[in-house]
This record gives structure tokens, sequence and C-alpha cells, in this order.
């Protein structure tokens, strides 16, 4: 009875082994692994809140994310640098991560830390700039700060409000979230010496389509 139950072990673990190689291969005969794109240990599950969009309407992450593929972004209008220069640039690339060929659409999504200026019409006259097509959400921090972590993304506001030109910290990355709504990983910022720290738009070009094809 011991030698059965251990021979049956043996081949339980041969076979777990032969589909883990299996997969492996499959995958390595398929697409070629993203050159910049970083994975995360695992999909993340984003915290489930709900926010506002540009046009006023509350939406949940379903709403939002669900049959998509989104690139998203964590900032504020007010933002003098980093905003700005990774807003342009993923307009610049918007045009041909639409021509990716998939199931799902591709869509930018701009999430605002600064609700106490960024109102819905402040946020529909930002994203109206850069592109029309851009999706853009605030809400209470309440509702931020766990969706931002969920994200493995961060902001903070370290001085007082009660100056109009208050500064927001916050991460640079862009962040891809799958379409079924998890967090699969993100795009860091590239740091060069006396140039704003943002998130590659080329290299985004260059490393969706195998992350759509490795999904």
């Amino acid at each position: 009875m011991k030698q059965k139950t251990i021979l049956t072990l043996v081949g339980a673990v041969a076979l777990a082994t032969g589909v883990a190689i299996a997969w492996v291969v499959a995958k390595q005969a398929g697409s070629a692994e993203p050159q910049y794109f970083q994975y995360f240990p695992q999909p993340r599950k984003l915290a489930d809140v709900e926010l506002v969009d540009q046009t006023g309407q509350a939406v949940t992450n379903q709403d939002v994310f669900k049959d998509r593929w989104s690139l998203l972004f964590v900032g504020y209008t007010f933002c003098p640098d980093v905003c700005p220069t990774t807003m342009a640039a993923l307009s610049k690339i918007y045009p041909d991560l639409k021509s990716i060929s998939t199931n799902e659409p591709i869509q930018v999504v701009f999430i605002s830390v600064d609700p106490n200026r960024d109102t819905p019409e402040r946020l529909a006259s930002y994203v109206e700039y850069f592109n029309s097509e851009f999706v853009a959400l605030t809400g209470e921090h309440k509702q931020l700060f766990p969706l931002t972590r969920s994200l493995g993304l961060m902001y903070a506001i370290a001085e007082s409000t009660d100056n109009p030109n208050y500064l927001v910290d916050h991460s640079a990355s862009v962040v891809v979230i799958d379409p079924d709504g998890f967090a699969i990983g993100r795009f860091k910022p590239k740091f060069n010496p006396g140039e704003v720290a943002v998130s590659d738009s080329e290299q985004i070009l260059t490393d969706m389509p195998d992350v759509i094809k490795n999904h």
C-alpha cells in the first residue's frame, strides 16, 4: 500500500512537471517577452471603489476597465512637468496603440489624486487638450488611497492645501490593466540627468503587442 502511494505521488509530480514544461515551451513558442514592461509577481485585484469621470458620472472599476486594455496614469492637472509630458507622449502614440491587433480596445485612463481642485469640468478640459478619447477619473481620498495602493502606486500632498499652488507627489509609472480588470504590471519612468522622469512612450508602444499576446 505504501509503495502504491509513493508511485502515485511520483506520477503526480511527473505529470505536474510535464504540464509546467509544456506551458513554458508553449509560452516561448509564442510571442516574445516584453523588453521594458515589468510584470507584477501576480495580477493585482483593484480596490473596489466608486469614482467620478470627466462627465460627472459615477463609475465603478467594472464600468471603466472591464473588456478593455487600459494604460493608467495617476497625477493631477496642476502638475507642472510629469503629467503633461506623459499625457502628451501617450497622445502621440495613441493612434498606433489603437491599431494593435486585439479583441479588446485599448484606452488611456488618467486618475487625478487632487480632487480638491480637479473637478469633472476641469478634468474634461484637461484630457480634451491631449485627446478627447482619454478617460479621466477622480474621487474622494478615501476612494483614491486604496485604489492607488492596489495599483502599486502612491501619492501624497506634503503641503497645506491653503496654498493655491500646492504640489502633489505621485508615482510616474504607467500601469497596465487587463480586460478582466486586474493590474498586471507597469512601465516605470526613465531617469536621465536633467530630464523629467517619465515612462518612455516608445517603449510602451514596442511592448504592448507582446503584453497583449502573452495574456
